[in-house]
């Protein structure tokens, strides 16, 4: 079965960027569709972005489209998240997730396997 690490948190200003990073353990990662989530302070997790399994479909919520970029590495067993533009409405705590099911999944429920989250800080 597949084990998620994330990384890559930190803190930053306003406008600037960071790279999320997810190495998973484990075989069969090309079998996994995957996602980032995020929590904040007091508020329940969201979905922000996933990326299928095979196609390389991807999802984001509205509020960072144009901002996030997801992508995947099979060879490296890797997903990424490249957060530019941060906002201090960013700063939560990043979790990625996977999961078989098939196609771009967004609801949290589909999701099985979890990564430890790594914090994200956007000051103003």
């Amino acid at each position: 079965e597949v084990q998620l690490q994330a990384s890559g948190g930190g803190s930053v200003q306003a406008g600037g960027s960071l790279r999320l990073s997810c190495v998973a353990s484990g075989s069969l990662f090309d079998d996994y569709a995957l996602g980032w989530f995020r929590q904040a302070p007091g508020q329940e997790r969201e979905g922000v972005s996933c990326i299928s399994s095979s196609e390389g479909r991807s999802y984001y919520t509205d509020s960072v489209k144009g901002r996030f970029t997801i992508s995947r590495d099979n060879a490296k067993n890797t997903v990424n998240l490249q957060m530019n533009s941060l906002r201090p409405e960013d700063t939560a705590v990043y979790y990625c997730a996977a999961t078989t099911v098939v196609g771009v999944r967004v609801r949290e429920s589909e999701y099985y396997l979890w990564g430890q989250g790594t914090l994200v800080t956007v000051s103003s």
